[in-house]
């Protein structure tokens, strides 16, 4: 019997973590008290509270989740040198991901300003961000297809990093109202990959500066449709 005793608070625990995720991405974490949690879920706050001591108990957990998961996903190819094609669909694959855990970035400065665990580890990821990039930099360097000496290669990971830790935050600005409609902002996501690259591409030669103007050719274009799309 004591395994299923066990399984009983492991499900409600995880039940909590999914429903304050959504809650804090979907309304803004602020606007977000263990009551409002506890209500969504249809517990009692003694129950909640038997399983998170607090509020930033519950947002630090999500966000072991969230950094396990980054650590995973910002490594190269370990069997191949990803190409530009590759880097931009990992991108746009990696910018879904994010949306996941946006209410971590659409309230970065306000969670970082309270939360010390949050402060140590979303800058440990903010250089893993960097490192990654600079490893994407340097594969095209090394294989012809990028000219910039290293100050320019610091800046341009440095500015790639910016938009990869503000890019949901500025798509709350511009569309605050479509925020949490994934069908709405997906092409706005996939916008990210192209602002990233669009400040490699003057250093770009050969074969990835071919597949950059191809790739810049495909999102104007889709952009475009979504454009007429959101005036009908």
């Amino acid at each position: 019997m004591e395994p299923k005793q066990q399984a009983g608070p492991r499900r409600t625990r995880d039940r909590i973590l999914d429903v304050s995720l959504r809650l804090f991405n979907e309304v803004g974490e602020p606007n977000v008290t263990t009551t409002t949690i506890a209500e969504a879920m249809e517990i009692s706050p003694g129950n909640l509270y038997y399983h998170f001591r607090n509020k930033d108990d519950i947002i630090n957990s999500i966000f072991v989740l969230f950094e396990q998961e980054m650590e995973r996903r910002l490594k190269m190819p370990a069997d191949h040198k990803a190409t530009l094609d590759e880097s931009w669909g990992y991108l746009q694959y990696m910018a879904e991901f994010l949306w996941n855990y946006r209410f971590l970035y659409r309230d970065i400065n306000d969670l970082l300003a309270r939360n010390r665990m949050l402060e140590t580890n979303f800058k440990r990821i903010v250089e893993q961000k960097k490192r990654f990039a600079m490893e994407i930099c340097r594969q095209f360097q090394e294989d012809g297809e990028m000219e910039a000496t290293p100050e320019q290669v610091e800046a341009i990971c440095t500015n790639i990093v910016v938009i990869a830790t503000y890019w949901l935050s500025f798509q709350f600005v511009q569309h605050p109202r479509q925020y949490n409609d994934p069908e709405q902002i997906r092409g706005y996501l996939h916008g990210a990959s192209y602002h990233i690259f669009s400040i490699l591409a003057p250093y770009l030669r050969g074969k990835a500066r071919q597949a950059f103007d191809k790739q810049a050719q495909e999102y104007a274009a889709a952009r475009a449709a979504q454009t007429a799309k959101d005036k009908k």
